[in-house]
């Protein structure tokens, strides 16, 4: 069907770092032909004949500052999102986003809701290139390694004021995954401790769509204390955040996307 291969920078779509996960690595339901491939099939209102065709990113302005992964996701309801990655300046939400689509065609869908309510607000979408979206994961980590948080001080404070006093049950909930993640990222992620991908649940909405959340079982609640060392760590390019959870709160997420 569609076109798979190098992209029209030139640069070969699975040359993301670990946690932006490869576009063309979603297999062959999007993308047609063999790898290197210099044609696509007539199978859209436009083909890329003798060429390849553009990185799928949009970028949106004009997001609701509680905005989530989630959100974006129901946003761009029936398309492939690949990633979110929401933009910061000094630890505060700008607004504005990047969206990587699951093939080209798609961006010609998501541009469509251009002006379209998220709530009250609406959101405007443009084109993008593969460079703003890189440019904008550097700085996100260039934040982040600098200590800038990426929510006002007060609420962080509180936020971290919670986490300290909250008992620990051996289950930690994860908050800020972007929806290409799987099991074997976050086992690396606590890779100091001894999980099996059993005792990783990832939660999906109604649709069967990733939040952007997952639970983590571990052994013992001193491994889920002992992991929180790990909250807002890097995984790749995204900063996680960690919150003690129980059994219960598992079991709920997860049978909200039943």
């Amino acid at each position: 069907m569609f076109y798979r291969g190098k992209y029209a920078d030139g640069l070969d779509g699975r040359d993301m770092g670990p946690k932006r996960q490869r576009i063309t690595d979603q297999g062959s339901s999007f993308y047609g032909g063999s790898p290197g491939s210099n044609f696509m099939y007539n199978a859209s209102p436009y083909s890329y004949i003798g060429q390849p065709p553009p990185f799928p990113v949009v970028r949106l302005r004009g997001l609701p500052f509680d905005c989530s992964e989630a959100d974006v996701a129901e946003f761009f309801h029936s398309l492939d999102i690949v990633d979110v990655l929401f933009v910061h300046k000094n630890g505060r939400f700008t607004g504005e986003a990047f969206c990587v689509l699951g093939y080209p065609l798609q961006v010609e869908f998501a541009l469509q809701r251009n002006r379209q309510n998220m709530g009250r607000r609406y959101v405007e979408v443009f084109r993008s290139k593969r460079q703003e979206y890189y440019k904008a994961i550097a700085n996100e980590v260039s934040d982040t390694r600098g200590g800038s948080p990426r929510r006002t001080a007060p609420k962080a404070k509180s936020n971290d004021e919670g986490k300290e006093s909250a008992e620990h049950t051996g289950v930690l909930r994860l908050r800020g995954l972007p929806f290409s993640a799987s099991k074997e990222d976050i086992m690396d992620f606590f890779k100091d401790f001894v999980l099996s991908e059993d005792s990783i649940h990832m939660t999906v909405n109604s649709e069967g769509r990733p939040t952007g959340e997952a639970f983590v079982e571990f052994t013992n609640a001193e491994d889920s204390k002992a992991a929180m060392a790990k909250d807002r760590m890097t995984l790749g390019s995204r900063y996680i955040e960690l919150f003690p959870s129980s059994l219960e709160e598992l079991d709920e997420a997860v049978a909200r996307g039943r």
